[in-house]
Parts: C-alpha cells; sequence; structure tokens
C-alpha cells in the first residue's frame, strides 16, 4: 500500500531521466570539441557556502553497497579524473574510462568522444589539481559549453545500463508479479536508490526493502525478491519518498522517527506546520472551518491523505507507522487536536496553541535537554491526524513529573486535559475544562483546587517564601489526600487569623472559598486513582489561574480609577467577587 501511493503521488511528475536524480555537482571539467581541456569551473547552488555542496542537477545515480561501480560522465574525483586515495582511484577511474568508452560505442555522440579523448591522455597533459579541490565531491563534463550527460542518447544508454533487472549478456531474470504496478516483469535484485534522511539509517541512504542475511529471508527469496518490484516502479518509488524526505513542508523529525505527508491532489493546508509551530490565525480558522462545515477555496472531499512514520535500523528503513484517511477526516481531526488541548495559561488569559514537540516536552524535565519517549509524540501525532483517545500512559508520565517539579505548567495542564478529554464525545469537546468549572462536583479536582487556595493563604499572609505547601506536600496530597488535608487545613488557621487582622477582604474572601470547596468535597477520598490524579492537577492549575487572572483585573481596574500604588493589590493570591465588600 505504502510503495503504490508513493508510485501515484509521483507518476505525474517530472522525475528526470530513467536512471538520474538529483545530485550536488561541485566541479565543472570544461573540454572543446576535441578534448583539449579549457580549465576546471567551480559549481555553486548555496547562498551559505559552508553547506554549499555544488549545483543540484539531474545526473545519473548508482548504489554502491560493494565493489567497483561507476557513473556515467560525473561522479566523485576518484572516479571521475583518478585523483584521490592512491589505492583505490587508479581502479575507480579505470572502470569510469570504461563506462565512458562502451557509451561513446552504442551512442557515437561527438562529445562523449571529445571527453573519453580527454580522459585517454596521459596525467601530464591534462588539467593540473587545484590546491583547494575537494576530491569527495562530484565531477561533470562540458563539451563546447553543453553538459554530454544531458544528451538523450546518453540518458538512454544510461538508462538501460542501470536497469539491474537486465543482467551483463542482455537476459532479463525471470519474470514476476510486480508487488506495486501487478504485472509480470523483470524484478530488481537490489532498489536503484538508497533513501537519504531517515533518523538511525546510515548517512549514504538506508534501503527501503533489503534481506541480505537467512534473518530476513523468507521462502528462500533474499534481497529484493522478498518483495519483488520492476524497476520502473522501484525508481518511483525511492524517488517520491526522497522527495519528500527533502521537502520541510512535507516531513517532520520526531526522534527517533521523520514523518512523511502528502495528499493525492494538491491542498493549501500545510499540516506539518501545524504539528510544529501552529499560528493562532490559522489554528482558530480551521477550528471555524470544521464548525461551519466549510473547506474553503479548496475541494477537500474525496481527497486522499496519507502519512508513514520511517525509523532506521542499520542498512533497512522499518516503517513505524502508516495512516491512509481522507483530507477532510485528517482536517477535522487536528481541529479536535487544538481543541482538546484548549486551556488557559497561567494568568488565567487564552493562551497559543502546541504542536507536538511542546506538548511531548511536558513528560519531560522542565528546562532539561531530555528527549520525551518515542510513543509520546507519536500517539500524540496520530492523534492529530487519525482521532481516538490518547493512551493513559502519557497521562501517567506528565503526573509523575509534576510530583517531582510540585506544580503544573501549562504544558503539562495542556496534555493532561488532552488525554482525559479524549475519552469523551466530540460534541461536547467545545468549552469542556479550558477554565475553571466551579460546577465541577469531583472530589479530585475540589481537592486540587482546596490545595491551590490553602497555598494562596500561605503565601498572602507570610509572602513569598524558599519553600511553601505545594513544594512539601503537592505528591502526597495529589495521591493520597485524607493523609495529608487536616493538617493543612489546621495550619491555615493561624494565617487566616494573621489576615483577619491585617487584610480583612483577603481573608473573608480566602476563607469563604475554602469553604465552598470543602462543602463539595465532604469526606476526603483515601487514595486517587490515575486519571484523579489528573482531575486534582487540573483542579490545582484553574484555581491557580483564575486567581491570578481576578488579581490583574482588580489591579487594572484600580490604576485606571487612579488609586495609590501602595493601594494596588499585586499578589496573586487574593481572589475577590463582586460580593466581596471593596478594600
Amino acid at each position: 500500500m505504502l510503495l503504490q501511493r508513493l508510485v501515484e503521488r509521483i507518476a505525474s511528475e517530472d522525475l528526470g531521466p530513467r536512471g538520474y536524480a538529483k545530485l550536488p555537482v561541485r566541479y565543472e571539467v570544461m573540454l572543446d570539441r576535441d578534448g583539449d581541456p579549457l580549465g576546471i569551473a567551480t559549481l555553486t547552488g548555496a547562498d551559505d557556502r559552508r553547506k554549499d555542496r555544488g549545483l543540484v542537477m539531474y545526473a545519473p545515480s548508482v548504489v554502491r553497497a560493494a565493489g567497483i561501480k561507476p557513473k556515467l560522465l560525473t561522479d566523485t574525483a576518484e572516479y571521475a579524473l583518478g585523483w584521490g586515495r592512491p589505492e583505490k582511484a587508479e581502479r575507480y577511474h579505470q572502470a569510469f574510462i570504461d563506462l565512458v568508452i562502451a557509451c561513446i560505442d552504442a551512442t557515437q555522440e561527438p562529445a562523449v568522444r571529445a571527453v573519453g579523448d580527454y580522459l585517454s591522455r596521459p596525467a601530464e597533459d591534462r588539467l593540473p589539481m587545484p590546491d583547494d579541490f575537494d576530491t569527495s565531491a562530484t565531477v561533470t563534463f562540458t563539451v563546447d559549453g553543453a553538459r554530454p550527460v544531458d544528451l538523450p542518447s546518453v540518458q538512454a544508454f544510461w538508462a538501460h545500463h542501470s536497469d539491474r533487472s537486465v543482467t551483463s549478456d542482455g537476459d532479463g531474470e525471470a519474470a514476476t508479479q510486480c508487488i506495486v504496478c501487478g504485472e509480470r516483469k523483470p524484478v530488481l535484485p537490489r532498489l536503484p536508490q538508497m533513501i537519504k534522511g531517515v533518523p538511525g539509517g546510515q548517512p549514504s541512504g538506508t534501503a527501503l526493502i533489503s534481506a541480505n542475511n537467512n534473518a530476513f529471508a523468507s521462502y528462500g527469496l533474499t534481497e529484493n525478491f522478498i518483495a519483488p518490484t520492476c524497476s520502473s516502479c522501484a525508481e518511483l518509488f525511492c524517488k517520491s519518498l526522497n522527495e519528500l524526505l527533502a521537502n520541510e513542508a512535507s516531513r517532520l523529525f520526531l526522534r527517533p522517527l521523520v514523518y512523511v505527508f502528502w495528499t493525492r491532489e494538491p491542498v493549501d493546508l500545510l499540516f506539518g506546520s501545524f504539528m510544529t509551530r501552529p499560528d493562532e490565525g490559522q489554528v482558530k480558522a480551521l477550528l471555524q472551518a470544521v464548525r461551519s462545515g466549510k473547506r474553503g477555496a479548496t475541494d477537500l472531499d474525496g481527497n486522499a491523505f496519507y502519512c508513514a512514520g520511517l525509523t532506521g535500523n542499520g542498512g533497512r528503513v522499518v516503517v513505524r507507522d502508516w495512516i491512509d484517511t481522507t483530507v477532510t477526516q485528517a482536517q477535522a481531526h487536528l481541529a479536535r487536536y487544538f481543541l482538546l488541548q484548549r486551556i488557559v495559561d497561567r494568568t488565567g488569559q487564552p493562551d497559543r496553541y502546541y504542536g507536538v514537540r511542546a506538548l511531548a516536552g511536558a513528560t519531560t524535565r522542565t528546562g532539561g535537554k531530555d528527549d520525551p519517549a518515542p510513543p509520546v509524540q507519536q500517539a500524540l501525532l496520530r492523534v492529530a491526524l487519525r482521532g481516538g483517545p490518547l493512551p493513559d500512559a502519557l497521562l501517567a508520565q506528565t503526573v509523575r513529573r509534576v510530583k517531582v517539579e510540585q506544580g503544573v505548567s501549562q504544558p503539562q495542564a495542556a496534555l493532561i486535559k488532552m488525554v482525559l478529554a479524549s475519552t469523551i464525545e466530540d460534541e461536547q469537546l467545545e468549552g469542556y475544562m479550558v477554565d475553571l468549572d466551579e460546577t465541577n462536583r469531583d472530589a479530585a479536582y475540589l481537592c486540587g483546587r482546596l490545595l491551590a487556595v490553602l497555598d494562596s493563604i500561605q503565601r498572602t499572609a507570610l509572602g513569598q517564601r524558599n519553600a511553601t505547601i505545594i513544594d512539601r506536600f503537592y505528591g502526597s496530597a495529589s495521591t493520597a489526600p485524607i493523609a495529608v488535608f487536616g493538617r493543612l487545613i489546621g495550619g491555615a488557621q493561624p494565617h487566616l487569623a494573621k489576615l483577619r487582622r491585617t487584610r480583612p477582604d483577603a481573608a473573608f474572601a480566602l476563607e469563604r472559598r475554602m469553604t465552598e470547596i470543602m462543602a463539595g468535597i465532604g469526606v476526603f477520598p483515601r487514595t486517587l486513582t490515575l486519571r484523579q490524579q489528573g482531575m486534582f492537577a487540573l483542579g490545582y492549575y484553574h484555581q491557580r489561574a483564575a486567581d491570578a487572572r481576578a488579581v490583574a483585573e482588580r489591579t487594572a481596574a484600580r490604576k485606571a480609577a487612579g488609586a495609590p500604588a501602595s493601594e494596588v493589590d499585586d499578589l496573586v493570591a487574593e481572589e475577590m467577587d463582586d460580593t466581596t465588600p471593596d478594600a
């Protein structure tokens, strides 16, 4: 299925000549029609010289797993000019010359003959190697300003020569059914191109199909015969996958995987940017489009959407994930992904939307360089593109991280909410647990809110301290409330007594809030399950955010009214409403 979809994606595009691939070429040996040298030109293809490997062009390509395998008229300096490692350059260069001679015999092209004449000269009659020449770079030839490698007859010669389904004596391999096109054709023992840019793979490229020892053989079949593909299909899906991996708009690195995605028909919706750096305006437009049922200028009905997760294992590409859906469904799932994570920030204001990496970071040490576990990012991406619930394993990792850090960050609150909300009906997601829910009677949620209020009482009475009740008791309060809250409530009474003398309005508001929450709890739970611990974290986070927003609003109102700075309350702990006497 994956190979067929890759072939379909690129079958109508300009792929260049058969057996050719886009390669960076660094140098160009310039000759006249008689093969006399004119000089060596340096080709450039990038503004940043540190990354410049040369001009990218279509050139003959071959997979070099072992042995001597020259490329026609365009190769490294060891092959093309005999410059490089003495123990290998001579043999490599002779193989390159033999291939050029074979091309001359087959095509009778004067330009190719000019290259052959130059290569037949002794070393002292050729161009000397420049001082700063890179022998590992790729070299090509021009004759009177034109590249012989671009001639149709040369391209046809290379297509036949590089077709590994044809043996050296001209007899094709035994025909069998190609798993991609379904036709009976000679099949390749090895693929014509390696896949570049797969994490965990080899720098030189990784094979998409390979069986080089008995552990990978099937029914006695080895090499590419375990999944037989004809030469035309093999070249198509290799080029297609390499193009996807080379384009930032169609790939997403979520270590140790890389995801590539594409659609059957072009669309304007850039799924990659939504997964990495979601723009608030674009997300809002997406949510509005899904709510209203509009699809925008592009008709997305029936258009297919594909996504593959790849990693490398030595010399092989491993397909870890495969998503086959429609663009319409992927769009709806993406909108749901952003609804699931929607939550106010720590000041109670609407916050930005998060990409996969930022959310996955909620399971790792804050400020650290730890990478999240691979299943975390994979689960988030699948929910974003395929829907369904998030596994409780993500909740467990996030809750554990919250206990260690003794507090809830905004990404952590968003991820906890996503796991809890991903099991409810989509129709109920709009507005679900985005902000403080004072009607929520869940005991775990109320316990989290109560801990936030008790912390506010302590900080309002004593000011900022190096160690608060959150630092000391968050972990135990979120797992065994009955063992902790009696002590915490008792410890809050002296703080409230102090506030009644110094700040009666704040004491009134905080004590009333504490009493209301305790009335909803009734009897404190003995222990909390994993999902209840998630609710506890959300209750704590929501209460802190609501308090901060209330203080910010009161502060802004007092400043607008011209109150003295000394009367402007900037303590996050104070939360009052319209029924509270004004200070």
